[in-house]
C-alpha cells in the first residue's frame, strides 16, 4: 500500500466521523451513554483527535502536540461544532503527515515503538485504522440508541436500500 492510499482511506474515515458528529440533533445528545455503555459519542469523538494527533500527527508528521489522555476522557459538553472542527483539523494533519511519507518510511520501524511491540509503521497505520473504525462503529451504534434516529449516508458509501417490505 502507498503513503497516499493511506492518506486517502484515513481522510474518508475522518470525514465519516465529521459526518457523524453532525448527525447528532444536539450537544446533549452527544454526550448521553446508554446502558452498559462507558463513554459518550463525544469522549470518543476527543480520544479519537488525541490519539490521530499523538501517533501520526506528532510522532510521524512532526506536529508539536502535548496529549493529555486523560482529559480526552473527563471533558464533557463540547459543542456538536467544535468537535466537528477538531476532526477536520486533525484530518488534515493526518492527510499531510501520510503524503509526505515515503514507501520506505512505511516499512521501517515505527518511531519510539507502539504498544510495546516492535511494529513497522505500516502496521501501527492499520492498527491505528482499525482503532479509528472500531470507535467510529461505536458512534454511529450510540447516535442511534441516544436519538432513536437511523443510518445515515456516508462519504464514499452508496445510499443505503430501504429495509424489504
Amino acid at each position: 500500500m502507498q503513503p497516499t492510499e493511506l492518506a486517502r482511506m484515513f481522510t474518508r474515515d475522518l470525514t465519516r466521523l465529521a459526518q457523524q458528529v453532525r448527525a447528532f440533533p444536539d450537544v446533549e445528545s452527544l454526550w448521553k451513554t446508554a446502558p452498559g455503555v462507558s463513554n459518550a459519542a463525544g469522549t470518543l469523538v476527543l480520544h479519537l483527535e488525541g490519539n490521530l494527533r499523538e501517533f501520526i500527527g506528532r510522532l510521524l508528521g512532526g506536529v508539536a502536540y502535548m496529549r493529555d489522555r486523560p482529559t480526552e476522557f473527563s471533558t464533557r459538553g463540547t459543542s456538536r461544532e467544535e468537535l466537528v472542527a477538531r476532526v477536520e483539523s486533525v484530518r488534515d494533519v493526518v492527510r499531510n503527515a501520510l503524503e509526505h511519507m515515503t514507501p520506505a518510511t512505511l516499512s521501517a520501524p515505527y518511531p519510539g515503538g507502539f504498544l510495546d511491540e516492535p511494529l513497522s509503521t505500516y502496521g501501527v497505520l492499520v492498527h491505528l485504522s482499525g482503532h479509528l473504525n472500531y470507535h467510529l462503529g461505536q458512534i454511529d451504534y450510540l447516535r442511534r440508541q441516544v436519538t432513536g434516529d437511523g443510518a445515515i449516508a456516508l462519504a464514499g458509501l452508496p445510499p443505503a436500500a430501504p429495509p424489504p417490505g
